[in-house]
């Protein structure tokens, strides 16, 4: 048996050649929603370097659902026709899985990019009135306005309609994203969802509207295909959501048929204390597949090492690593932890030449 890190798994209908994921990444290098050759280079690179599961950035829904102006979409034909050309490559020329994260940000919207400045871009400089499920705004934006029954229909009808966009791009998963503070975190959390109708207060009814997202996705997304939620597990303020709450979400999400969830945290509340640290959300992972066995778990947080990637699914705290920003660094990464594990990975044809074991000082051949 080889390191579990490079054990193939199965999702839905989908095979994944090993167990590293590619967290989404935003861009911010979008043109009114459309991706471009940026984004064929950005993602491709991680499948040519051996991940097994590559997800795009947070995919916006609806024109206001962006993060910043720059953000991809998938609100109409004309962002799933700037896709085919990432998808036709990366199926071209990868043994990779390619998954699309569906976003809305509600009232974290509308700002800048990180290298563009700080808080909420004005309307008149190509900014936007956000919404959320109340009138409470994220630290140093703009006030959102509370979603009517019109608007929760409208989101939720925009969600099942991505769905439908990314299966006809050629997506192999959805992952819905109801984590890091935006909207379906906000409707999930009680610091950002103080309703007094039936969608806030108890958390029954807290869940309300991202299940009905959630079961809007199901319905349209092939049976056959993997579908994944994110969400964080903790808002890291005290009377915020939390690990119980997450659990109790989670088991609802597995009964509509999601298949695997990633467990990050926070992003809600400018008053959150995170605990950081090496691995340092694993345990939320943990925590949620003991409590929901029929979902497939995803660790995600400051994983960085091949060892220490190991260690948390031989341990059994989840059954694939989602790496963000030590891709952006090294992308392939998978590549180097399968040497330093000694396993095997897919490597293109074209930089076979580059294996350690096959480098020209190393055998008596030329190249």
């Amino acid at each position: 048996m080889g390191p579990e890190l490079f054990t193939p798994i199965r999702l839905s209908g989908v095979e994944l050649p090993n167990r590293v994921v590619v967290s989404p990444m935003c861009q911010y290098t979008s043109v009114d929603g459309a991706m471009n050759e940026w984004h064929v280079v950005h993602l491709g690179q991680y499948g040519l370097g051996g991940a097994g599961l590559v997800i795009t950035e947070a995919t916006a829904v609806s024109p206001e659902g962006r993060i910043s102006p720059f953000d991809a979409g998938l609100w109409d034909d004309a962002c799933l026709e700037s896709m085919r050309p990432v998808v036709e490559f990366f199926k071209a020329h990868t043994d990779s899985a390619l998954g699309i994260q569906l976003a809305h940000a509600g009232r974290k919207a509308s700002v800048h990019p990180p290298w563009g400045g700080s808080g909420s871009v004005g309307i008149g400089d190509g900014g936007w009135q956000t919404v959320a499920p109340s009138a409470a705004a994220y630290e140093g934006m703009g006030t959102p306005v509370a979603l009517d029954r019109v608007g929760l229909d409208r989101i939720r009808d925009a969600f099942a309609a991505a769905a439908v966009r990314a299966d006809g791009a050629g997506f192999d998963l959805v992952e819905v994203h109801a984590a890091h503070g935006y909207l379906l975190h906000q409707f999930l959390s009680p610091l950002s969802n103080i309703r007094e109708d039936e969608y806030g207060g108890a958390l029954g009814n807290r869940m309300r509207f991202p299940l009905e997202v959630c079961g809007a996705v199901r319905e349209a997304w092939p049976s056959d295909k993997p579908l994944g939620i994110r969400i964080s597990a903790t808002d890291w303020v005290s009377g915020g959501w939390d690990v119980e709450q997450s659990i109790e979400f989670a088991s609802e999400v597995s009964a509509l048929g999601y298949d695997v969830l990633t467990a990050s945290s926070g992003g809600l509340s400018a008053d959150q204390r995170v605990e950081t640290g090496p691995g340092y959300q694993v345990p939320f992972a943990r925590a949620v597949k003991a409590a929901v066995p029929d979902m497939k778990m995803i660790a995600v947080g400051m994983i960085t090492e091949a060892d220490q990637a190991e260690e948390i699914l031989t341990s059994g705290s989840a059954d694939l690593i989602a790496i963000a920003r030590e891709f952006l660094y090294d992308p392939y990464w998978p590549r180097h932890a399968a040497h330093i594990l000694g396993a095997e990975v897919q490597v293109p044809k074209q930089h076979i030449r580059g294996e350690p074991s096959l480098r020209p000082e190393r055998i008596d051949r030329p190249v």
